[in-house]
């Protein structure tokens, strides 16, 4: 559907809030209460395992960053698969993803019931968990300015949260806090050394970990609807490096330096012990209060996110096309309504067959962050060498490419690997694979002519990208593709008078003449 027919998506979120919203992507509640779990399992080492797990997020997010610079789009990473791997690729990584958010609606707004109940437990958490999808779906039907605004504020409390608890293990390491004692290196190389599980353990947590930083790419999302996307992309990917640094390994580093790695109030939540060794008073309920707004930054980008990726979808032809109707407020409704009920179904399957159907839901979530990477890894590859080729000059670039990108793809496939020999995460693998197998295969059973999906996309590609200037890097982003895929149709059709038929339609839209 063109623009002329519809209203578009507005490009009201400011450069504030592409900031928070990247921010916002890698601090969840996986932080403040998921992380014990890691540092029981592998001791003051769980560093090295964050570390190594950081390394392959950034990474990926450079190869993201360097396509959604040259051609910031809604659908991001699917979009690109689209292009760079085939039609049924960006068609099963965008449900895939779509599908991973929406489970994450279940399980946030699960969590943030659960802590409201505590506070309130005249009220069921049912009832909560309700009231708190119906608020944030709200937020985001509204305007996307509103999803933003929401997004900054839920972010400025979880960094100022951080940056706070930072600040003040910092002054109790240095020795500097009333009646708190300099702990030194005690808790680094005691109780059972660095490493006090084993290297395997230390490698093993990179499997728990690594899902803390899912989210990242929701930037890049957004970035379509940004006043300046390029801007907004290039400052998302640089600053992924300090926040991993700092947020995530910089406040792990703090708690395995207070306290010992093995205490059970570690294991239970980190943050709440270590401020309890302060003499914080209610620190419990503090923590409460940082994770609830985590779970409410989570449900409101992940409802944000999910629509989004279904309006694009929808777009390109691979979901109901009503969903790609867009509201006199720019904003996809149906497409958040849809997430929403979807999203609050799960949420009854957890009260209903917890052990079973929930946990089924949950698990067939479980590894789609690394089918994310791996096809977006796999994308820029084959992307940057058509741009390298035409002579495209790129805004941004990967660094080391192809060499890192290809240590990047090794890496992913071996964190799949070793989620099918743990026993831990096996299942979650394998009910993984068996939901991707099937939409790949739906997807190559779709596209399985591959020339003629080819010769439909060309167009949608388009017209999707009305508003880019002739000479934006978008623009030519989009020529080099688009030149390319024209090349290989234009050899393979056999019948000439149809093949002229689209070659004179795919000229015209370019606003060429038809004989150049």
């Amino acid at each position: 559907m063109s623009s002329t027919d519809q209203p578009a998506l507005q490009h009201t979120l400011k450069k504030r809030h592409l900031s928070m919203i990247a921010i916002a992507g890698v601090i969840g509640a996986g932080l403040f209460v998921g992380s014990g779990v890691a540092i029981q399992e592998t001791g003051p080492g769980v560093l090295i395992s964050y570390a190594l797990a950081g390394v392959v997020v950034i990474l990926v997010m450079r190869m993201l960053g360097e396509m959604s610079a040259a051609s910031p789009e809604t659908g991001s990473f699917s979009s690109y698969a689209d292009k760079a791997i085939g039609r049924w690729a960006g068609f099963s990584i965008g449900w895939l993803y779509a599908w991973f958010w929406i489970i994450v609606l279940g399980i946030e707004a699960t969590a943030g019931a659960l802590i409201m109940n505590r506070w309130v437990p005249g009220v069921p958490q049912w009832t909560w968990a309700l009231i708190l999808m119906i608020v944030l779906t709200l937020t985001n039907i509204i305007s996307v300015k509103s999803f933003g605004e929401f997004e900054f504020w839920f972010a400025s409390i979880k960094v100022v949260a951080i940056i706070a608890f930072l600040g003040m293990g910092i002054v109790a390491i240095c020795g500097w806090m009333p009646g708190v004692e300099a702990p030194g290196m005690t808790n680094l190389t005691g109780h059972g050394g660095f490493l006090p599980n084993g290297t395997g353990a230390m490698l093993a947590a990179v499997l728990v970990v690594v899902f803390s930083f899912f989210g990242a790419e929701i930037a890049t999302i957004a970035a379509g609807e940004s006043a300046n996307p390029l801007e907004a992309v290039r400052a998302a990917v640089k600053s992924v490096v300090w926040r991993i640094l700092i947020f995530y390994i910089g406040s792990i580093a703090v708690v395995v330096t207070l306290l010992p790695w093995d205490s059970a109030s570690v294991a239970l939540s980190p943050y709440v012990a270590v401020m309890d060794s302060y003499g914080i008073p209610a620190a419990g309920n503090i923590m409460d209060v940082v994770v609830l707004t985590s779970v409410l930054s989570c449900l409101n980008s992940g409802l944000y996110t999910a629509s989004r990726m279904i309006f694009s979808l929808a777009g390109r032809g691979d979901a109901p096309k009503s969903l790609s109707r867009i509201e006199k407020t720019g904003v996809p409704m149906r497409a958040v309504l849809v997430s929403t009920i979807v999203g609050f179904l799960t949420v009854g399957m957890n009260y209903l067959s917890p052990d079973k159907v929930f946990l089924f839901l949950v698990n067939s979530s479980g590894a789609i962050a690394l089918f994310v990477w791996l096809v977006i890894s796999v994308s820029q590859l084959r992307t940057r060498r058509k741009l390298e080729a035409s002579g495209q000059e790129l805004e941004l670039k990967m660094w080391f490419f192809p060499y890192l990108t290809y240590a990047t793809i090794a890496a992913i496939i071996a964190l799949c690997i070793g989620m099918l020999t743990l026993d831990s995460t096996r299942s979650q693998m394998i009910v993984s694979l068996g939901l991707a197998a099937i939409l790949v295969g739906i997807g190559l059973y779709r596209y399985r002519n591959h020339k003629d999906t080819e010769a439909e996309v060309v167009p949608v590609a388009r017209e999707r990208s009305h508003t880019l200037t002739p000479t934006s890097p978008s623009a030519r982003y989009f020529d080099v593709l688009v030149s390319a895929t024209d090349r290989e149709i234009d050899v393979s059709t056999a019948d000439g008078d149809n093949h002229d038929h689209t070659r004179t339609d795919r000229h015209r839209r370019r606003g060429q003449d038809p004989s150049r």
